[in-house]
């Protein structure tokens, strides 16, 4: 039981693209199913990923047909690290999943289907970026 989000943002922590699957799925290959948004954003340069998607999935991504090479850079976290350590690039990541969490549909998994999950997650985005504009006329 339960589902794994992947998002792929940019460095302000805006949605690009979002994909939902079941748990039972690899971090991996979960992450392959991006694969429509990388090819879509041709600017994208460089794609940091976490530690559970080192392996296959750099040589998985050098092979994309694109017309410029797109570059993974897997963030880890230091060996003599101990505790709470943040990890450069990917709190953008993290600080998106919790704007997300403040969401009460998001916050708990209670939608059905996984392309459910992800309009949802779609809706929330727009949200942010609504009240994000409204903040910005207001000045």
């Amino acid at each position: 039981m339960g589902r794994k989000r992947h998002l792929l943002v940019n460095t302000l922590g805006l949605i690009l693209g979002v994909v939902v699957h079941p748990a039972s799925v690899q971090d991996r290959d979960g992450a392959k199913l991006l694969e429509p948004f990388l090819l879509l954003y041709g600017w994208l340069k460089t794609v940091f990923v976490d530690g559970g998607y080192a392996g296959q999935l750099a040589q998985w991504m050098a092979q994309l047909p694109r017309h410029r090479h797109l570059h993974m850079e897997v963030v880890k976290r230091p060996r003599d690290a101990q505790g709470f350590v943040l990890l450069p690039k990917r709190w953008v990541v993290e600080r998106t999943f919790a704007w997300l969490g403040n969401f009460r549909r998001l916050a708990k998994d209670y939608e059905v289907k996984t392309t459910h999950s992800e309009a949802i997650i779609y809706a929330a985005s727009a949200h942010l970026l609504a009240r994000r504009l409204a903040k910005s006329k207001l000045r």
